[in-house]
C-alpha cells in the first residue's frame, strides 16, 4: 500500500489501494466472498514520526492507538475503492482486535523493529520514554513484542457482515493487540501482531475456504536468492514444515507467509495459496501460486 520507492504519502496510498481492489472487484465478480486483511507498517511508521516529532507539544498515542487508526483509515480506502470498482458493492471495515498472552515470550525479549531509523541520541531520549530501542546496520530503531495470535475477537461481527452480504475488511494490522487481565477486562498493549498470522487465524475464525496471500511474487522458492532457487507450487504441510526447517524462508519476508499458510491449512483443513497480487484469481483456479494443503493424515 506504498509507492514502489516505499512512500507511503496519501496519494501513494490511495493509488496502490485502488491498483489492488482492482483485483479482489475481479475475484468479487466471479462469485466469491470475500474477507479482506492487510497491513500497515508503513503507516504506523509515520504515526509514530509525528508521535516523536510533537512529543513535546502533544502526548503520545499508545502502539494499540496507532493500529487501531491505520485499520480506519485503510478500511475507508479500500471501501471507497471497492465500491468504485464495483459501483453496487457492500462494503465494511470491522475495528478489530486480536487478543494475545501477557505472558507470551515475545514481551520478554521484543525483536520487531517499528518506524524509522534514528541516531542514538535521539534513541536515548526515547528510551526515557519507557521505549525499547535497538541498533540496527543503518541507525537505531525501536522494537516491540511480537506475540501470537491467540483469538480474532471480533471474529463474530464479521461473519455477521458477510451473512448480510458485506464484503469484510478485518484485523488490519494484525489487529489491536489485547490482553486479558485477571479481572476479565480486555485493555490494550504495546505490541504488534504479525500480519500473517492474523490473517491465518482470521481465515480460520470466519471458516474461510481459502487463505490467499498476495505478495509481490508468484510463488514461494526454496533456496530463494541462489542460482538454485526454485518455485514451489503444490505441496502438503509435512513436506513445507520440512523445507522451513530447513532454513528456507526468511523470517523477515517470505517465514511469515508460509508459518500462516501452514497454520490454516493445518488447522482448518483446507487451502492456503501465497501468490503476487496479480495473480490472486488465477492462484485460486489452480494454476499458479505456492498452494499449500493439509495432506494425507496418518
Amino acid at each position: 500500500m506504498t509507492a514502489p520507492d516505499g512512500s507511503a504519502s496519501p496519494a501513494d496510498q490511495h493509488r496502490a489501494v485502488a491498483e489492488a481492489m482492482t483485483h479482489v472487484a475481479a475475484l468479487i465478480r466471479a462469485g466469491h466472498e470475500v474477507v479482506l486483511t492487510h497491513g500497515n507498517g508503513p503507516q504506523v511508521g509515520n504515526i509514530l514520526l509525528k508521535n516523536q516529532l510533537s512529543a513535546g507539544v502533544v502526548p503520545p498515542v499508545p502502539l494499540d492507538w496507532c493500529v487501531a487508526q491505520t485499520q480506519g483509515t485503510i478500511g475507508t480506502l479500500i471501501m471507497n475503492a471497492l465500491q468504485r470498482e464495483l459501483g453496487y458493492a457492500r462494503v465494511a471495515a470491522v475495528v478489530t482486535r486480536t487478543l494475545v498472552d501477557a505472558d507470551d515470550p515475545a514481551f520478554r525479549d521484543p525483536v520487531k523493529p517499528i518506524g524509522r531509523y534514528f541516531d542514538e541520541d535521539e534513541a536515548r531520549r526515547f528510551e526515557g520514554q519507557g521505549q525499547v530501542w535497538r541498533r540496527f546496520e543503518r541507525g537505531w530503531r525501536r522494537v516491540v513484542a511480537s506475540p501470537r495470535p491467540v483469538e480474532i475477537l471480533d471474529a463474530a461481527a464479521a461473519v455477521a457482515l458477510i451473512g448480510a452480504g458485506f464484503t469484510v475488511v478485518a484485523a488490519g494490522g494484525g489487529g489491536v493487540p489485547v490482553v486479558r487481565r485477571p479481572d476479565g477486562v480486555l485493555t490494550g498493549i504495546e505490541a504488534v501482531v504479525d500480519k500473517d498470522l492474523a490473517a491465518a487465524a482470521l481465515a480460520v475464525a470466519v471458516g474461510a475456504t481459502d487463505l490467499v496471500i498476495a505478495t509481490d511474487v508468484p510463488y514461494a522458492s526454496a533456496d530463494f536468492g541462489t542460482p538454485r532457487a526454485r518455485p514451489i507450487g503444490d505441496v502438503d504441510v509435512a513436506a513445507l514444515r520440512a523445507l522451513q526447517a530447513a532454513g528456507h524462508f526468511a523470517g523477515g519476508s517470505m517465514g511469515p507467509k508460509v508459518e500462516a499458510a501452514l497454520r490454516f491449512a493445518e488447522e482448518s483443513g483446507n487451502q492456503a495459496v501465497i501468490t503476487s497480487l496479480h495473480h490472486i484469481g488465477a492462484a485460486l483456479s489452480g494454476n499458479i501460486g505456492t498452494r499449500v494443503s493439509r495432506g494425507v493424515e496418518g
